[in-house]
């Protein structure tokens, strides 16, 4: 046990540190913190959430864990909340979104092509993937309101359109 009451191991045998990429450490005082913060407060759990998604980048299993414990919730519960917005993420994420437009227009005039070829420059599966170095997370989306661009993309808050998939190359350079 910590000052804080909690267990300072986040129970879920990772030693605190998130399956998915082993590199990647919880500071659980950072959580311990939070939940200090919000202690004994009604309905917490979605300010707790924000702060985490906030501080991490994403939803860490055991940060959920003590979310859980702290705040005598089951942690089936908040797994349902977590995953049902979709401001929450619970795989750690790049440094870097790119979004890609799949919606009608963007479709029409190649996104799929362009989406396949961002797959394989980035070497992930799919949406949602973050590459292995951690700079960029790829997300499908729907409409990104840039219609008479299409296809297109953001990368961030930064937007490529009339693409074709030899152009991704030298924009990814960009963010290296």
């Amino acid at each position: 046990m910590n000052q804080t009451g909690l267990n300072d191991n986040c129970g879920c045998n990772c030693s605190c540190t998130n399956t998915e990429n082993p590199a990647s450490t919880i500071d659980m005082e950072k959580v311990y913190e939070i939940l200090n913060k919000h202690k004994g407060q009604q309905g917490a759990l979605m300010p707790i959430l924000n702060e985490l998604q906030d501080v991490f980048g994403y939803l860490p299993e055991g940060a959920l864990k003590e979310v859980s414990k702290a705040i005598d919730i089951p942690y089936a519960e908040i797994y349902g909340v977590a995953t049902f917005y979709s401001r929450f993420t619970l795989k750690p994420r790049g440094e870097h979104t790119i979004s890609v437009c799949l919606g009608t227009a963007c479709y029409v005039k190649g996104s799929k092509e362009i989406f396949a070829r961002l797959v394989e420059e980035l070497d992930v599966e799919g949406s949602g993937d973050t590459t292995e170095d951690g700079k960029f997370t790829l997300e499908a989306t729907r409409c990104l309101g840039c219609c008479g661009l299409a296809p297109v993309i953001t990368i961030d808050e930064d937007v490529y359109g009339k693409l074709v998939p030899d152009d991704i190359p030298n924009i990814l350079k960009k963010y290296y």
